[in-house]
């Protein structure tokens, strides 16, 4: 699994993941492997992997010699772990998001140890006071410790979903929550994950069926980096296309970042008639629909919906579909008709509203102790959202009705033939990669009872002590890791079997919502429990699955993703503490400064989430309030893949029909917010120049390096945006003084309410 999740770095939940993650088998990740390096392994060697896929990409060697615990790990590991978890965590309070992929950190890693072999001396080190001693340099980089390095490293691109609550109760809700309860929840949350992978360990890695699609072309990326590629005279090599296009993107970067931020968002309907609400509404590529918007840079294309690069064209079709259908069909048309009473408020908008169109007085309703007081709803106002957001929240619904019945149908028989093989062969047989990693000392299993047992007690001494800080009593606690424990086995064997992630928050909102109402913090503390649980279990399984393939031992890669979650958390906390003690009025963007950058657009839905499901509660908003209509979007998630799962079996020679794939559908309209209608147009803008025009002008060129090229693109914005947050960010300083440096769509109409005698300022009154 793939542990590049931006919605978490700008605050947002697991099943709200980048599509390049979802619910789709990707190709490899190295198209140099296909063409000079794969190695095809005949498929009758004794004990071979049962899956094909492993046959043709993992190796059936070991060199047990290679060390993996250098000083190479324990400096560069540590060093990138530091920056990216700043970076990421920096990059939620921003506007603009500072994104880089894991491959980035894979080229990174290996150039700089590859630096490190070259130049250090091949001395021997003693540390003072034992008896422990190393050397300043082993040998030569190698492919192990390689990925030791990137594992430790990008433990920095985990959600810590955690930071999130905490963001939440002291920006949105102006309370104090101490370190200590801080750190408790954080850390709790982690290792209990680890915990509970350890305990599913046998089934959902050392089983060869569980093979982990999203974790094989990894093993194919670092074949590609570490065996010798052959490259024609005269021609650029991989290593010489990433230096070029970074170097390119970072020097251009620092246009739209620093001296003009209009390129930003580019909405052209809204120059052409400046004084038109219905114009402004259709063209506002962030406040609006975006039609005709762009945006002139990089990470508007990729760090938002997915990379338009190296996203399969089918699923970039299928995304295309999704954000069509809800963004010019479902909203416009519910708008016009005043469904939901939608012309009171913004078209496009996170904010929660009252039924006067104004911003929702959350003290009104709420005391000091942050319950809910239903007399006071009542004598005040229902809550109400834009009708962008009403849709949202209904194909979120229907994101997860559609992928556990899109699993069911297309992948049920496969995963239960396959668990069942693995139950009846896991003591009669081993594959060889069993075999090989016989030689290597396994990890006890009362590691993960220890781990289990000392944070559950940790976290019933928070809930102790400073439950009423984050609202979630002990009994919650401990059902919020009752939920991933009964889960994991089923979702990591979907994961391992087909690549296909599905998400919790939406039934943890569910469940606490309706046993717990009125408390909005719990609403974003309970799901956290349960996603942050789920998703460190998960990952910690895929890359113990991706040593497993690389024959690194055990207690190795114990060590360095334990180390590297601690750290990258500590890291964030710590970010995370000073931005939000020193950035005068962070998030706040009615007191900010035209311009500024901490707007916190990960933030900016958060109130309204809190006070659906924790606040007012889904009872109250779903069964009886204004939108008691919102729960037939479960239905609907069932009936788009029944509908394709009954049509491709009553046309079996129909191909096409099995690339509508309704999950990546329903997740591309549930993504909207924090993506905008300009971060989607930029991505198909930027998909459409690949694949309809590159790829077929050089089909043979792009084939080679559009990877290369991918990682350059995200390895210099991404070191754009660490220099920038380290020299004019931390700094507040901003670039020169004219009408294009600051961020402005000029779209100042978008905002407006249409429904007759509405006041809102600087609007017009219908």
């Amino acid at each position: 699994m793939t542990r590049n999740y931006i919605a978490y770095a700008s605050g947002h939940y697991e099943d709200e993941l980048p599509l390049s993650n979802s619910f789709v088998l990707h190709p490899p990740r190295s198209i140099r492997i296909l063409k000079h390096l794969f190695t095809m392994i005949p498929a009758d060697i004794p004990g071979d992997s049962p899956i094909e896929e492993v046959r043709n990409a993992v190796p059936v060697t070991d060199d047990s010699t290679l060390p993996v615990l250098t000083i190479r790990t324990w400096v560069l590991g540590p060093v990138v772990c530091v920056v990216t978890s700043f970076m990421y965590q920096i990059s939620s309070y921003r506007r603009s998001h500072m994104w880089v992929s894991e491959s980035c950190a894979q080229i990174l890693q290996l150039v700089l140890g590859r630096l490190m072999a070259s130049t250090l001396p091949a001395k021997i080190v003693g540390i003072p006071g034992t008896n422990w001693k190393f050397s300043l340099n082993p040998g030569p980089f190698n492919i192990k410790e390689h990925v030791l390095v990137v594992i430790l490293s990008t433990t920095g691109f985990e959600s810590t979903k955690s930071i999130g609550t905490i963001n939440v109760i002291k920006v949105v809700y102006h309370k104090n929550i101490s370190v200590w309860a801080s750190i408790l929840m954080i850390v709790t949350s982690q290792m209990i994950g680890y915990g509970f992978a350890g305990l599913f360990r046998r089934i959902l890695v050392d089983n060869p069926y569980m093979w982990y699609p999203l974790t094989v072309p990894k093993v194919s990326f670092y074949r590609a980096l570490h065996e010798k590629e052959p490259r024609a005279s005269g021609r650029l090599s991989g290593l010489q296309i990433i230096v070029i296009c970074a170097v390119s993107v970072f020097t251009y970067t620092i246009v739209p970042t620093y001296f003009m931020q209009t390129i930003l968002v580019v909405s052209v309907l809204c120059w052409i008639w400046k004084d038109s609400s219905t114009a402004h509404q259709l063209g506002a590529g962030y406040n609006g629909l975006g039609l005709g918007s762009l945006a002139i840079e990089w990470d508007s294309a990729a760090a938002w919906v997915g990379n338009p690069l190296i996203l399969p064209r089918f699923t970039i079709v299928n995304t295309l579909v999704g954000f069509v259908g809800i963004t010019y069909v479902c909203i416009p048309v519910a708008y016009w008709m005043n469904l939901f009473d939608a012309k009171r408020f913004p078209i496009f908008a996170q904010e929660s509203y009252d039924y006067s169109g104004n911003k929702y007085n959350v003290e009104r309703v709420f005391g000091k102790d942050l319950e809910f007081n239903e007399q006071a709803y009542s004598e005040y106002s229902q809550l109400y959202m834009s009708i962008a957001y009403v849709f949202k929240l209904g194909f979120t619904f229907a994101a997860l009705t559609g992928t556990l019945t899109y699993f069911l149908l297309f992948h049920g028989r496969e995963s239960w033939q396959q668990l069942n093989q693995s139950m009846k062969s896991e003591s009669k047989s081993s594959d060889i990669h069993n075999e090989l990693m016989k030689k290597y000392e396994p990890i006890p299993r009362w590691w993960f009872y220890a781990i289990i047992v000392s944070m559950v007690g940790l976290g019933i001494v928070n809930c102790q002590f400073f439950g009423k800080e984050f609202q979630l009593p002990t009994w919650a606690f401990l059902l919020s890791l009752a939920i991933p424990f009964i889960l994991i086995l089923p979702l990591g064997i979907i994961e391992a079997t087909t690549g296909t992630y599905l998400g919790l928050s939406v039934l943890a909102d569910l469940i606490i919502g309706y046993l717990y109402p009125g408390r909005p913090i719990t609403s974003d503390t309970f799901p956290s429990y349960v996603q942050s649980t789920k998703i460190h279990a998960i990952t910690f399984l895929a890359e113990f699955k991706l040593g497993h393939y690389m024959k690194i031992p055990p207690r190795s890669m114990f060590l360095v993703q334990i180390f590297g979650s601690l750290l990258s958390s500590s890291v964030k906390l710590g970010t995370a503490w000073w931005a939000l003690t020193t950035v005068e009025n962070i998030c706040d963007r009615d007191k900010l400064p035209k311009g500024s950058m901490w707007t916190c657009p990960g933030l900016q839905q958060s109130l309204t989430h809190t006070m659906i499901w924790g606040g007012v509660g889904p009872a109250q908003m779903f069964r009886r309030g204004a939108y008691e209509g919102l729960y037939y979007f479960f239905l609907v998630g069932v009936a788009g893949p029944l509908a394709v799962w009954l049509a491709a079996r009553a046309f079996p020679g129909k191909e096409w029909i099995r690339l509508v794939n309704f999950p990546v559908i329903f997740t591309s309209a549930s993504f909207l917010m924090p993506a905008r209608p300009v971060h989607y147009w930029t991505f198909f803008a930027v998909a459409a120049a690949y694949h309809l025009v590159a790829r077929r002008a050089a089909r043979g060129w792009w084939a080679r390096h559009v990877y290369d090229v991918s990682n350059g693109l995200d390895l210099g914005s991404a070191f754009f945006g660490v220099l920038l947050a380290l020299s004019f960010g931390v700094s507040q300083i901003a670039g020169p003084k004219w009408w294009g440096r600051d961020f402005d769509e000029f779209c100042p109409l978008s905002m407006c309410p249409t429904a007759p005698g509405v006041v809102h300022k600087k609007c017009p009154v219908f």
